[in-house]
């Protein structure tokens, strides 16, 4: 059983910022998509920043402009820089994987980290 792991996550009040790391404890070059989701309270689980195969990044609307992924293949993890935050950003975050394996999708999820954005 591959599990993530996720770092970083906090109580910060708005307009700071924050940046989330996940660990991969297998090698990213073999993965097809990495990123980060997340879900708030009484909502569905929701994608944030997903890069495919290293090239294409996609950022939901809500975070355009003020979060940023990255990675680092050389020690196998990824981060989630999050500026101007607020507080529709409260949320649980969760580190994702998949990797395709005989036509098949297999995904990885952390055990998610809180990031909480309150005055």
């Amino acid at each position: 059983q591959v599990q993530l792991l996720e770092s970083g996550g906090g109580l910060v009040q708005p307009g700071e910022s924050l940046t989330l790391s996940c660990s991969i404890p297998i090698s990213m070059y073999s993965l097809n998509a990495m990123g980060w989701y997340r879900q708030a309270p009484g909502k569905e689980r929701e994608s944030v920043a997903i890069t495919i195969s290293g090239r294409q990044t996609t950022y939901a609307d809500s975070v355009k402009g003020r979060f940023v992924i990255s990675t680092d293949n050389a020690k196998n993890m990824i981060y989630l820089q999050m500026m101007s935050l607020k507080a529709d950003d409260t949320a649980v975050y969760y580190c994702y994987a998949d990797q395709l394996y005989l036509g098949k999708q297999i995904k990885y999820w952390g055990q998610g980290t809180q990031v909480t954005v309150s005055s």
